[in-house]
C-alpha cells in the first residue's frame, strides 16, 4: 500500500514540476527579439488654422526588443508613419496668399520615424508591457492641395514622445499607444504654433 502511495505522490510532484517548468518556460523572455507591425495612425494637427478631429491613416515598422531583465527592457523601432490634416475655410485663420483659389486646402505627410521605448513589465506573466520614451520623426514627402508656392509647410523634423501598451504573446504582438508632439512644425513663421499628436493601433509578429 505504502509503495503505491509513493508512486501516485510521484507522478502527481512530477507532473505538477512539469507543469511549473512550462509555464515558466511559457513567461521567459529572450534577452534578444525582433518582429514587425502594422495598423492605424489616427492623427490631428492642433493650431488655429486647423479642422478640428482626428484622420485615420496607416502606419508599419520594424523592432527590436532588448529584454535586460526580468522588469525591463528596451525597443527602438523604424516606422513609416502617414498622417493628415485639413486647414479651416476661414480665410481670416489661414495663410490665404498661399494657397490658390480651390477648396481642397489638406495637407498629406509621410515620415520615418525612429522610436526610442522603456519597456517595463506589468505582473508576472511578462506578456504585458507598458511603454515610455521619445521619438525622432524626419519628414520625407509633404503634399499640400492647392498650393501656390514650393514652400514647405512642415520643418523637417520633429520631436514626440510616446506612451502605450504592449501585448507580447509567443508569436503575436499587439498594441496601442498615444504620441504626443512637442516641435512646433510650423516651417512658415512664428505666428502660429503647430503641434502633432496621434493614436497609434497596430498588431504584428515578433520572432
Amino acid at each position: 500500500m505504502i509503495k503505491y502511495f509513493v508512486a501516485i505522490s510521484l507522478f502527481f510532484s512530477t507532473a505538477g514540476f512539469s507543469q511549473v517548468n512550462k509555464k515558466l518556460d511559457m513567461d521567459h523572455e529572450r534577452f534578444f527579439r525582433f518582429g514587425a507591425k502594422a495598423g492605424v495612425n489616427v492623427n490631428k494637427i492642433s493650431g488655429k488654422s486647423y479642422e478640428s478631429g482626428f484622420k485615420y491613416n496607416f502606419q508599419a515598422g520594424v523592432f527590436l526588443q532588448f529584454n535586460i531583465s526580468n522588469r525591463l527592457g528596451i525597443q527602438p523601432e523604424v516606422n513609416f508613419v502617414q498622417s493628415q490634416s485639413a486647414f479651416t475655410n476661414d480665410a481670416t485663420e489661414i495663410y490665404d496668399d498661399l494657397f490658390l483659389d480651390g477648396s481642397q486646402k489638406k495637407a498629406k505627410l509621410n515620415y520615418l520615424e525612429v522610436p526610442v521605448l522603456l519597456n517595463v513589465n506589468i505582473g508576472p506573466s511578462k506578456r504585458v508591457k507598458l511603454q515610455l520614451g521619445p521619438s525622432y520623426g524626419g519628414l520625407l514627402k509633404q503634399t499640400i492641395d492647392s498650393l501656390k508656392t514650393n514652400t514647405g509647410f512642415y520643418k523637417n523634423s520633429e520631436w514626440s514622445v510616446i506612451g502605450g501598451l504592449w501585448i507580447q504573446a509567443p508569436l503575436i504582438n499587439l498594441g496601442a499607444r498615444y504620441k504626443l508632439g512637442l516641435t512646433n512644425i510650423n516651417a512658415i513663421d512664428d505666428k502660429q504654433t503647430w503641434k502633432s499628436q496621434a493614436i497609434q493601433i497596430f498588431i504584428g509578429i515578433t520572432i
